[in-house]
């Protein structure tokens, strides 16, 4: 007869599977905490990535819009610019006129003085060769009553001492004669 076998399990065989699957568990949950470890420094340097991306985005942006501020200050200098250009060249339009019409009304009151002037000094001309004239003749009659006076005195010298004060006043009025046209020269260009 066959005596049915039985295999028991030894002590060291039932420590031996639950080591193994111990081990089997360590295994499996090292692995899992692995892959969590990988999926979190996964999700980390997704997460560091996408705020790398934003801050370059923002630079972007801020960038973008410091180049925008740039541009408009420019535009802006321009105009500002082309508006004093214009302004400028407009003064320098205005002051051409001026000056033209300056040197027109120069002109113009220059000849009126030039006119005037030349017809003062022709009448002072004519004035002086009047009062030139006047003394030539002055002088003239003078030389004439001189000459005249002349044989008088000499008659005069061989006459008595009576005849001598008329001569005198003769020539005293003569003196006179011939000093008034003088004071009359002397006033007429001071009242010009």
């Amino acid at each position: 007869m066959a005596t049915r076998k039985t295999t028991k399990q030894t002590e060291l065989q039932q420590a031996g599977k639950q080591l193994s699957s111990a081990a089997k568990a360590v295994g499996t949950a090292v692995s899992h905490k692995f892959e969590a470890m990988g999926d979190a420094v996964s999700a980390g340097m997704a997460k560091a990535k996408k705020q790398v991306v934003a801050k370059k985005d923002e630079a972007k942006r801020d960038w973008g819009s410091l180049v925008k501020a740039a541009e408009a200050k420019l535009k802006k200098s321009q105009a500002q610019l082309k508006k004093a250009g214009e302004d400028a060249r407009k003064s320098v339009l205005a002051a051409e006129k001026k000056l033209e019409a300056t040197k027109r009304s120069t002109s113009k009151k220059l000849a009126a003085l030039q006119s005037s002037a030349e017809r003062h000094a022709k009448a002072h001309l004519k004035a002086v060769e009047k009062e030139a004239a006047a003394l030539k003749k002055a002088v003239t009659g003078k030389i004439a009553s001189v000459k005249k006076a002349a044989p008088a005195k000499v008659a005069a010298r061989k006459a008595p001492v009576k005849k001598a004060a008329p001569v005198k006043v003769a020539a005293k009025t003569a003196t006179a004669k011939k000093a008034a046209p003088a004071k009359v020269a002397a006033k007429r260009p001071a009242a010009r």
